[in-house]
């Protein structure tokens, strides 16, 4: 009878761990402002970093940042050294600003023609639920010499589960310090956002829990 109890309690847990698998290969895009209306582009360059506020959703475990698509305009003169970086909250009293960044995302190393360019994080990239999170990006050459163009679009994006985008961009000279609200406003930074929710790990331990202590009150 332990045999048995013990046999059901293992394929309870393998198909639990297998339907949790399942969700966690499926990424969705939760946020999306490309598909609003085009209002114009903000320059982009070493002395020109430009951050975008976006919130994530409630689910329990947190998510893992798949890709992040942005809408780019026509680049002017000879720029390079394009970067995407996700930052943190910086925590600030003053408000919410772009604190330290997670990581760097691979993608597009010169997005010069106008277009959609995805881009994702080299590794796992995990972002905790209800919390704050920026879209940060620059470059190697001073606008004055050439600078990328992100497009903005009208507000507001489509989003769901939660998940919400800030009604405008941030600008810093120097990506440490200084952000403030880009003027004048023209509208919020052209992205898409996949990411995929992560499964709460305690379900599946209850369950096991739960059998085994079935087993034991059976001996």
């Amino acid at each position: 009878m332990k045999n048995v109890i013990l046999s059901g309690v293992v394929a309870l847990a393998s198909t639990l761990l297998s339907s949790h698998l399942g969700q966690a290969q499926s990424s969705t895009r939760y946020l999306s402002s490309l598909s609003q209306t085009y209002t114009g582009v903000e320059a982009v360059g070493s002395d020109s970093w430009l951050a975008e506020r976006f919130s994530t959703g409630s689910n329990p475990g947190g998510y893992t940042l798949d890709s992040i698509q942005l809408g780019m305009g026509d680049a002017s003169g000879n720029p390079a050294g394009f970067a995407v970086m996700v930052y943190t909250n910086s925590g600030s009293a003053q408000g919410v600003f772009p604190g330290g960044s997670l990581g760097s995302l691979a993608g597009v190393a010169s997005p010069s023609t106008a277009g959609v360019y995805s881009y994702t994080p080299p590794g796992n990239l995990t972002l905790s639920p209800g919390t704050y999170y920026f879209v940060v990006l620059t470059a190697g050459t001073a606008i004055a010499d050439g600078a990328y163009n992100w497009g903005l679009s009208a507000y507001p994006p489509s989003s769901s589960e939660g998940w919400a985008e800030r009604n405008g961009a941030f600008r810093s000279s120097n990506g440490i310090s200084g952000w403030s609200s880009v003027v004048p406003y023209q509208g919020i930074g052209q992205l898409a956002i996949y990411a995929t929710p992560i499964p709460e790990p305690g379900v599946l331990g209850l369950v096991v829990l739960g059998g085994l202590l079935l087993v034991r009150h059976r001996r």
